[in-house]
C-alpha cells in the first residue's frame, strides 16, 4: 500500500503546526491530523471590537529567537512589536509596583529590608547564573526560605506558588524557578521589561502558518481524532480514524501525554504508564470587556489569600484600547488541578466566582463597568513539575518504531510558550533525522531532555 505521507503529525496546536511547517520546508510530504474542528489549540482567538484576542493571554519575550525567525519566514515580522510592560504585586491589602530595584528595595513593605536585598540577590542568581541541573533535588520553597529568607519566601514566593500550583506548591523544584526567572530577566532592557505582541493577535500567526502549509502541500485534516494505532512488528504503520487508515514512514505525536497514553496502552503498557506519570494543570481565563481600566498595571500578581485568581493581566495596558474600539480588556487567570471545582463549574458560575472579589482589589470597580464577559478553560494548560521531574520526561523516540512524541513536558525546565513550541518541534524533527535548516537556537532552556 502506498504511504499517504512521509510524516503524519498528530495534533494541530503550536508544536504540531511548527513541526508540519519545518518538515514540509525540508521537502517532506506531510499530513497534519487534528481532533478539533479547528487547529490552533492554545493559540485560539475570538473577536473583540473588530480585532481578534487570545483565549489565553499571550506575549513574547525579546529573546524568543525561534519565534522571530518563524515570523520572518512567514512574512509577518512587521506585525511583531515590543512594548514596555508594567508589573505589580498585591500583598497585605496594598498595591505595589514591581518594575525596578527601587520598587522592591525601597517601597515593598511586606518584606523587611534585609529580606528585600536577599530577594533581589537570590532572584538575580537564579535568573542569570544558576544551573538548573544542580537544583532539581530541592523544592523552590525550601530554597527560598533558606537563601532568600522566610520574610521574602512567605510574603512573595509561597502565595504565588500556591495560587499557581495548588496542592503541588511544596514540590515545585528550584529548577523550574530558574527557567521561569530566566525568561523574565532575559527580556529586560536597561532594567525595563519589554514584551512582544503580534498586531492583530495570534490569529495572524495562525493564518500565515496555514497559508504556508497549503503552499507547501501539507494536508491538514480537522475534526478527525485518532482512534488507534496500527502496529506491525513493533512499529507504527498507520493511524485509524473515522475516515479510514492513513499510513506514513514516520509519525510525530504532539498530543497531550494522557491522550497518547490511551492510544499506546494496548501496544506498550510500560511506556503508556510512564506517560501517565506526567500530570497536567488546567487553566481558566475570564476576560472582561470594560468601559474603563482597572489600573495602569499590565500584570498584577495577587499574593493575598482569598482570591480565586492568581493574576490580573490588563491586556490594554500593553496594547492600546483604541485597537479594540475603546474597550478595556483584562484577564483574570487561574491554574487548577484535576478535580478542582473550577473544572466543573458552568461558565456563568466561573465568571461570577472570578468577578466577586474584584472590589477588594479595585475599590472603584463596579459591575456596571463590564460590558461583556468571556470564559475559556482547558484541562491541559501546563504540566505539574516536581523534584527530579527530568526523570519523568519521556524519551521522544518511543519504544514503537516510527513513532516520536513531544509534549509540554519537553519544555521543562522552561515555561510553555510559542517559542518553546517551535524549539521542541525542531528538536523532535532533528531526532527523527530531518534537518531544520537555518532555524536559530535562542537561549531558551526547553528541548534539552528526552531528545537523545
Amino acid at each position: 500500500m502506498a504511504e499517504d505521507a512521509d510524516i503524519i503529525v498528530l495534533g494541530g496546536g503550536a508544536s504540531g503546526l511548527a513541526a508540519a511547517y519545518l518538515a514540509a520546508r525540508a521537502g517532506l510530504k506531510v499530513m497534519l491530523v487534528e481532533a478539533n474542528e479547528t487547529v490552533g489549540g492554545l493559540l485560539s482567538t475570538f473577536a473583540v471590537g473588530g480585532t481578534r484576542l487570545e483565549h489565553y493571554y499571550h506575549h513574547f519575550f525579546s529573546h524568543d529567537e525561534e519565534l522571530r525567525w518563524l515570523c520572518a519566514e512567514l512574512g509577518i515580522a512587521d506585525r511583531l512589536h515590543y512594548h514596555a510592560a508594567t508589573m505589580g504585586m498585591y500583598r497585605g491589602g496594598n498595591h505595589y509596583a514591581f518594575n525596578s530595584p527601587a520598587d522592591l528595595l525601597l517601597r515593598f513593605k511586606p518584606v523587611d529590608l534585609p529580606g528585600r536585598f536577599r530577594f533581589a540577590a537570590t532572584s538575580l542568581y537564579l535568573g542569570s547564573y544558576a544551573d538548573w541541573r544542580n537544583w532539581e533535588h530541592m523544592t523552590a520553597l525550601e530554597w527560598f526560605r533558606r537563601y532568600a529568607g522566610r520574610s521574602a519566601a512567605d510574603a512573595i514566593w509561597r502565595p504565588m506558588l500556591e495560587i499557581k500550583f495548588g496542592p503541588y506548591a511544596s514540590e515545585v523544584p528550584v529548577s523550574w524557578m530558574i527557567g521561569r526567572l530566566r525568561q523574565r530577566m532575559n527580556s529586560r532592557e536597561r532594567g525595563d521589561e519589554r514584551l512582544g505582541y503580534l498586531e492583530g493577535s495570534l490569529e495572524v500567526l495562525l493564518r500565515a502558518l496555514l497559508q504556508h502549509l497549503q503552499q507547501l502541500g501539507v494536508v491538514v485534516k480537522t475534526s478527525l481524532p485518532v482512534e488507534e494505532f496500527v502496529v506491525e512488528r513493533g512499529a507504527v504503520r498507520a493511524i485509524k480514524t473515522a475516515e479510514g487508515a492513513y499510513s506514513a514512514r514516520q509519525f510525530l505525536s504532539c498530543l497531550p501525554t494522557p491522550v497518547l497514553a490511551r492510544l499506546l496502552a494496548p501496544h506498550h503498557a510500560d511506556y503508556a504508564a510512564a506517560l501517565g506519570r506526567v500530570q497536567y494543570f488546567g487553566a481558566v481565563c475570564t476576560i472582561l470587556e470594560m468601559k474603563q481600566p482597572l489600573s495602569n498595571t499590565y500584570w498584577l500578581n495577587v499574593a493575598d489569600e482569598g482570591f480565586p485568581f492568581g493574576g490580573v493581566i490588563e491586556h490594554t495596558n500593553l496594547i492600546p484600547a483604541s485597537n479594540y474600539q475603546g474597550r478595556h480588556l483584562a484577564y483574570l487567570s487561574r491554574y487548577f488541578e484535576a478535580g478542582h471545582a473550577l473544572s466543573s463549574l458552568s461558565k456563568a458560575e466561573v465568571a461570577e466566582t472570578m468577578m466577586r472579589p474584584l472590589s477588594r482589589l479595585y475599590p472603584h470597580w463596579k459591575d456596571s463597568h463590564v460590558d461583556n464577559v468571556h470564559v475559556f478553560r482547558t484541562n491541559t494548560a501546563a504540566v505539574v513539575c516536581d523534584r527530579g521531574f527530568s526523570r519523568k520526561v519521556p524519551q521522544v523516540a518511543t519504544p514503537l518504531g516510527g513513532l516520536h512524541a513531544i509534549s509540554m513536558a519537553h519544555v521543562y525546565p522552561d515555561e510553555r510558550s510559542c517559542n518553546n513550541s517551535i524549539r521542541t518541534a525542531a528538536a523532535a524533527l532533528r531526532s527523527m533525522g530531518h534537518p531544520t535548516g537555518a532555524l536559530p537556537r535562542g537561549p531558551s532552556l526547553a528541548g534539552q531532555i528526552g531528545f537523545a
